[in-house]
């Protein structure tokens, strides 16, 4: 088996206590088309973020979560997988991933793999297969093929709708029907077929042993299905955030698959971790995904959704803290992703959305749990909203569906005074660079100790070093209106900070959410601000839009 970097045993692994260094990381999310580019061929890959190690690995964040690179037709840009053991083309070849796991645990970095079970490509081998074998064979039964409704079976076995709209079926030559809950091009398999779990748990063994850390799980509510396929009527096919919390997802299936991928983790060394993508109607159903035995962490998209209003935000934070605590998970927090608008846009945009955002970097990694940093938020990226029709790529947007998540999706500026901004070594990207993101690249503020790279550096380094930081307890303050304000005391399952941090000191963080600035009493020195503060006589002037850490004294 694979040591991890750390050398820890197999037997610590599969401890349920209370460590585990999943419980205070922060994970940067890589998505690899957008990164960095090797070749020079205007999209990201594998050997791009191989160079880039040394950038992440001096942001100061634990791990990398990197987006899929299997073998793909891109009909949903690499999660419509054609075979979970290859490379695409387009990202480099299993030497290239082979290099960049070595290179990122000599780093320090560990590396968690996007898996995507419910479903696959339709250029899957097994899909092909099924197409070409009889109903009822079992080539068919890996897949979800039923027989129609109504005159000749002309019409879909259920109503499901797709979270990319339209029916979830479709109808192949012969007369038969296959569920796809998404695109078409991406048929949901049969986890009641012993076969797609045989090969799942292969999957799983091959990336471990090639020294993954650990896995997201994609639509990790979604595998199992309602028994027998019922109707749910319309009323109950809701979406947000481009997927969706359906009647027919979130089924009690699902945990026993996520307990058996568990003791399939626990039997490597160095405590190899999973983590569920998955969407669920409240806190207490989405807590059941990290219960002792099953994943290690869940994504907290009732984070990601909460507005910028310190009532709403505490809420969502002491629900968050009190249903994962009542499984023993860590808290999981997370700004943006590849799927959604980039928080700096949510929250106003412009000067005032990146003052937001910034302060919303600080209260994100000040709360207890482990964080998720999406790439090109720590440089302060915005949505790009005036992307050209005609370089528009989201295959969302390409059915109609909502605006798409093409402006998520635009290649990190690294250095230089116009596009392509050292993304790669030719003269082009897949998606146009705004050419006003010069002041953004990496190198415009590298050197600029008031940029929003130096304070996700600072917050960083802060946090990997206080005890008071991480996993632990939380405790709330009394502040003005309009402002969250709590303390973050010594305690956690590490126990100990870096090199020259005193024992038993605790954190304080303020953020002023209202209109007005406010004075809050702080009790201690400013450790760390997103923006300017004034700071006398134990109180501290906090502008709207901006938050503060300060050791208590």
């Amino acid at each position: 088996m694979t040591q991890d970097i750390h050398g820890a045993s197999a037997a610590a692994a599969a401890g349920t206590g209370t460590g585990g260094w999943w419980r205070n990381a922060v994970i940067y999310q890589v998505y690899v088309r957008s990164f960095a580019d090797g070749n020079g061929d205007g999209v990201g890959d594998l050997p791009g973020v191989r160079d880039r190690l040394p950038y992440l690995a001096g942001l100061g964040v634990d791990a990398l979560w990197i987006t899929p690179f299997y073998r793909s037709p891109m009909a949903d840009f690499g999660y419509d997988v054609a075979d979970y053991r290859e490379v695409d083309p387009r990202f480099g070849t299993l030497d290239d991933a082979r290099a960049l796991i070595a290179d990122a645990h000599a780093h320090g970095l560990r590396i968690i793999l996007d898996l995507v079970p419910n479903h696959t490509s339709d250029a899957h081998a097994w899909f092909r297969a099924a197409l070409a074998a009889a109903p009822g064979s079992p080539e068919r039964a890996r897949y979800l093929f039923r027989d129609g409704r109504g005159a000749g079976g002309a019409e879909p076995p259920n109503d499901w709708e797709s979270v990319f709209g339209g029916p979830a079926w479709t109808r192949i030559p012969g007369g038969q029907w296959y569920l796809h809950l998404f695109d078409p091009a991406q048929p949901d398999l049969n986890w009641n077929d012993a076969a797609v779990r045989a090969e799942f748990e292969a999957v799983l063994r091959f990336w471990l042993d090639l020294g993954a850390d650990g896995f997201r799980i994609d639509v990790a509510h979604g595998m199992v299905k309602a028994a027998g396929l019922p109707d749910v009527g319309r009323a109950g096919q809701t979406r947000m955030l481009g997927t969706a919390v359906l009647p027919y997802f979130d089924q009690d299936g699902v945990h026993e698959i996520h307990r058996s991928w568990r003791a399939l983790l626990d039997t490597y060394a160095g405590e190899r971790i999973g983590v569920a993508e998955a969407w669920a109607p409240t806190a207490e159903r989405l807590a059941r995904y990290t219960r002792p035995d099953e994943l290690h962490q869940a994504f907290n998209f009732h984070y990601l959704t909460a507005p910028w209003d310190a009532h709403g935000m505490r809420a969502v934070i002491e629900e968050s803290l009190r249903t994962a605590a009542a499984v023993s998970a860590p808290a999981t927090w997370v700004l943006s992703n590849h799927d959604v608008q980039r928080h700096v846009t949510r929250y106003g945009g412009g000067a005032e959305g990146l003052r937001r955002a910034r302060a919303a970097a600080l209260l994100t990694l000040a709360l207890p749990g482990s964080a998720y940093v999406y790439q090109g938020e720590e440089l302060g990226l915005p949505e790009v909203l005036d992307l050209p029709a005609e370089v528009l790529q989201d295959p969302q947007r390409r059915r109609g569906e909502g605006e798409g998540r093409d402006g998520c999706r635009v290649p990190l500026p690294w250095s230089g005074e116009e596009p392509p901004f050292g993304f790669g070594t030719g003269g082009t990207t897949w998606l146009p660079i705004p050419p006003a993101w010069r002041d953004r690249t990496v190198a415009a503020q590298d050197a600029d100790p008031d940029s929003t790279l130096a304070l996700y550096r600072n917050a960083l380094r802060v946090r990997r070093g206080h005890p008071a930081l991480g996993d632990g307890p939380l405790r709330w303050l009394v502040g003005p209106p309009g402002t969250l304000m709590f303390v973050r005391e010594p305690g956690g399952p590490d126990g100990a900070g870096g090199a020259g941090t005193p024992a038993g000191r605790s954190v304080g963080c303020a953020v002023n959410m209202g209109d007005r600035t406010v004075q809050i009493a702080a009790f201690g020195a400013p450790l760390l601000a997103s923006g300017p503060v004034r700071a006398a006589g134990g109180r501290i002037e906090l502008a709207p839009g901006t938050a503060v850490w300060w050791e208590v004294a």
